[in-house]
């Protein structure tokens, strides 16, 4: 999947639906939906798009003229995600650190409705 990736320019797009590699840089400017489709379907498994897109049976058929190969099954596509910590156990401290560091925000508020208190109170 990594090599397919690498090709997703207008002169060289590769997209992969359902585990095969097709060449369709030959095919951009024909396609009914346009270039773009084809070029934001490379270097992922477009087999979703390609599904919800409908395409015919003609357009199944014309998919094998731009067949080049299949995805190495052995190989993973996904790669392994490294969980480093978790936010919520952390969230208490940042908290009080967030509070030390804008102690005078609360105290700014309640020193100036404590004078604008006053202030009306004597205009009274």
């Amino acid at each position: 999947m990594e090599e397919t990736s690498q090709h997703n320019t207008k002169d060289d797009c590769w997209v992969v639906i359902d585990g095969k590699v097709y060449d369709v840089s030959s095919y951009l400017d024909e396609h009914p939906g346009g270039d773009d489709v084809l070029l934001g379907a490379t270097g992922k498994d477009a087999t979703d798009e390609f599904e919800d897109a409908g395409h015919s049976k003609d357009a199944r058929e014309l998919m094998e003229k731009f067949f080049i190969g299949e995805l190495d099954p052995s190989s993973t596509s996904i790669p392994e995600l490294e969980i480093v910590k978790k936010a919520g156990k952390d969230l208490p401290r940042k908290v009080m650190e967030i509070s030390k560091q804008y102690w005078f925000v609360p105290v700014a508020v309640v020193g100036i409705s404590v004078v604008v208190g006053f202030l009306y109170t004597r205009k009274k």
